[in-house]
């Protein structure tokens, strides 16, 4: 009989439990809508091994966003829209994001002893500099420069605004120059 009551709600019903402080209520809308969501993003082109964290950062965002829902269209409609603009968020970041993993055995065919050994020093200078910068400087910079982040996603992350998240990137970015140099 509970199962009956439970599919007799609607997602506006669930919405508002949700709003109300009942996180099973929670629990059942992404029950009921994170498979068709995940097919949805998959048909749409999202990679296999990035499903599964699309769906939950469109979750994500959707609860965050609950008390913004006017119901409009049905919430299903509504998690499709954001799970799409996340997809195509994605897209972009991991066009820019093309990693190429160098290890020993491929070697750059310009390379030059006296080339590798500036190389190395570089690298070991900008570790340094990383090191030696102001803990929210070094993390906005490596979200930034090593992860691929956008300045709404690290400010995000760490509940800072995006226009301080921009300052911090740029400060880091200077004090490396100079260490570097």
């Amino acid at each position: 009989m509970k199962a009956l009551a439970a599919a007799a709600e609607t997602d506006g019903d669930l919405i508002a439990r949700y709003l109300a402080g009942d996180e099973r209520a929670a629990a059942e809308l992404v029950h009921r809508h994170a498979a068709p969501l995940a097919r949805f993003l998959a048909v749409q082109g999202a990679p296999e091994e990035e499903l599964e964290d699309v769906v939950q950062d469109a979750f994500f965002k959707a609860f965050r966003g609950l008390r913004l829902f006017r119901g409009g269209a049905s919430f299903r409609t509504w998690l499709l829209t954001i799970g799409s603009n996340l997809l195509k968020d994605r897209r972009r970041q991991w066009k820019r994001r093309q990693v190429i993993e160098l290890t020993p055995d491929v070697r750059d065919p310009a390379g030059t002893p006296e080339g590798e050994a500036d190389a190395t020093w570089t690298a070991e200078k900008l570790q340094e500099g990383i090191a030696a910068l102001a803990r929210l400087q070094r993390e906005v910079f490596l979200l930034r420069a090593q992860q691929g982040l956008e300045y709404p996603e690290i400010a995000r992350g760490l509940g800072i605004s995006e226009g301080a998240a921009r300052v911090h990137y740029h400060h880091a970015v200077k004090r490396l120059k100079s260490w570097i140099q």
